[in-house]
């Protein structure tokens, strides 16, 4: 008799069975016009009303995703008889002020919103995301974090194998970012770079893997390219998370990547690595190539022999991170509001992460291992 043939890790999101919920997008850059709503056509969802600071963006957003209604100010939109879901990409400086007020306007009947997606980071330090997850709770506001690497489809396939046992018990996992990252204008103001905006990506993923560390020791540098356009700490970034288990994680951003924009030949990739008991699984991340469409790769091997032991497994497919994972968590968001399934990524998981970048921040200031309780002891019950 043959032996069994190896299942394939599930790498795609659920969608939901009712794909008819209007969804009202605030913002009109990159990450709405480029990602999500690309993402969502695709999937079927129906965006129903879009606004931004400049009406000329999101008109030019709502002709080519042909979203039928342009409002000028994001309150109104909100109070949109046909928005049920909100979509928000702006700065996280501005978005716990819009957050609040979505609360506010539901609470005075003026709003017939029932759930929040918001871009990671939620705010700007655990405290505020704290009061966040309260606020919506008390609104009876259902709030998603846009924590996309999750759904990456390399990744999502890796957490089927750790759910199943595949790699058996964690030893450990390590995630490699030498990339370039477009930096946004916004973060000339916060004073901080790569810990909040890309290792966040890493620190929630191993979070999805694994939970929550119970402590986080981070060292930074600036990032040279940056500095020369605003002072920063956190550029360069190691950091290792250190589990009860056992279990080692590290994390590196190397958002230099060497002088590849000053006349040098590149070398930009993100890779994932998990070793286990029982198997072991390689990754990577086609994101460094944007807008090249490059699909995202897992291969993995195990020792069980029900999974086909002793060789490597190389399941592809077609769907890449950007733009096609950002359809996971308005999948998880309208799911949930529909009954199909609990949403994973909702704001008070996403608290844990929060909590581990400020916990990244305190480690690489005082140069020691930071638990992360220390973090929670200071901030707000949710």
């Amino acid at each position: 008799m043959s032996p069994p043939a190896p299942f394939v890790p599930s790498h795609l999101a659920p969608l939901p069975r009712d794909r008819s919920v209007g969804i009202g997008c605030i913002g009109a850059g990159f990450i709405m016009a480029d990602c999500h709503l690309v993402a969502y056509r695709a999937a079927g969802l129906t965006p129903v009303a879009i606004t931004a600071p400049r009406r000329e963006a999101a008109e030019a957003v709502a002709s080519r995703h042909s979203i039928p209604r342009v409002h000028d100010d994001w309150r109104r939109l909100v109070e949109d008889p046909a928005v049920e879901v909100v979509d928000i990409a702006v700065p996280p400086d501005v978005q716990p002020g819009i957050i609040e007020e979505i609360c506010t306007l539901v609470g005075q009947g003026r709003s017939r919103v029932r759930g929040i997606l918001a871009q990671k980071p939620l705010a700007c330090d655990y405290p505020a995301a704290t009061r966040l997850v309260r606020r919506c709770r008390e609104a009876g506001v259902r709030l998603v974090v846009n924590q996309n690497m999750r759904y990456d489809h390399a990744v999502r396939a890796c957490t089927d194998l750790l759910t199943r046992g595949v790699l058996g018990l964690p030893v450990l996992a390590t995630i490699e970012m030498r990339a370039i990252p477009h930096w946004m204008p916004w973060q000339e103001r916060q004073g901080w770079v790569t810990l909040r905006i890309m290792s966040i990506h890493h620190f929630d993923t191993f979070r999805g893997w694994f939970g929550s560390p119970r402590r986080v020791f981070a060292s930074v540098r600036s990032d040279p390219r940056t500095a020369a356009k605003f002072a920063h700490d956190d550029g360069i970034c190691l950091s290792v998370l250190e589990y009860d288990s056992g279990l080692r994680c590290s994390s590196l951003e190397d958002v230099w990547a060497g002088p590849a924009r000053e006349g040098a030949e590149s070398d930009c990739f993100v890779r994932f690595r998990v070793e286990g008991t029982r198997g072991m699984a390689l990754g990577t991340v086609g994101w460094p190539r944007y807008p090249e469409r490059a699909p995202s790769t897992l291969d993995w091997t195990t020792s069980l022999v029900e999974h086909g032991a002793g060789i490597w497994h190389r399941p592809r497919w077609e769907e890449a991170w950007f733009p096609d994972a950002f359809i996971g968590p308005m999948a998880e968001l309208l799911r949930d509001l529909e009954g199909s399934a609990p949403a994973i990524a909702t704001g008070a998981e996403n608290l844990g992460t929060m909590a581990l970048v400020d916990a990244a921040y305190v480690s690489a200031r005082e140069h020691r291992a930071v638990e992360i309780a220390e973090i929670v002891g200071t901030g707000e019950h949710a």
